[in-house]
């Protein structure tokens, strides 16, 4: 059963067989957890996360549909609206008090606290990097976002993406090079 596909699966947990769900468990949890983890920088509550995720699978039928997308990326839409839920239950449970240690609390970066002229070269390479966007496939900006403002490891991508770590590291680095180049460009015309 182990080599049938995550749509066979899906279609075996409607029919309430529970090693299919097992084996989804077993293929997808650390990645449902990396995903939470990220978003919520709390093992527990990221813990929880996983197996709501899997509950759902379970209990609701939910239900995929290939030809809409990876598997992969419905699963972390899931993952996404749960960890999304679980932040506001805290923030209204909170009744929006602080719950972050000190320490962590120190490492938020306040931009706040950055000199006008720290923010608006902040700003301005911000938007330069944006603008040379518009050079790329959506493919590459959603690999550059995932990657260098989301935090995503490469082996974690080339999960989300389906693709061996080879072709993402590959992708990326040609992502790169494009954004480099008229980047450059853009520099010597100013």
């Amino acid at each position: 059963m182990r080599e049938r596909s995550d749509y066979e699966l899906m279609l075996l947990i409607k029919d309430r067989q529970h090693l299919a769900l097992s084996i989804l468990y077993d293929r997808y949890a650390p990645l449902v957890y990396s995903f939470a983890m990220k978003a919520l920088k709390d093992e527990q509550a990221s813990r929880d996360i996983v197996q709501s995720v899997f509950m759902r699978l379970w209990t609701t039928g939910s239900e995929y549909k290939p030809d809409k997308g990876r598997y992969t990326s419905w699963l972390l839409t899931i993952t996404r609206n749960l960890t999304t839920d679980w932040l506001r239950k805290q923030r209204r449970e909170t009744n929006s008090r602080l719950t972050m240690p000190w320490e962590q609390l120190q490492q938020i970066p306040d931009h706040m606290t950055l000199s006008p002229e720290d923010r608006y070269e902040r700003d301005s390479l911000h938007a330069e990097v944006r603008g040379a966007y518009q050079y790329l496939s959506s493919q590459q900006i959603m690999l550059v976002e995932h990657f260098y403002w989301q935090g995503y490891s490469l082996s974690e991508l080339a999960t989300l993406y389906d693709q061996p770590l080879g072709t993402v590291k590959n992708r990326l680095h040609q992502a790169l090079k494009i954004l480099r180049r008229h980047l450059k460009t853009e520099s010597e015309r100013s």
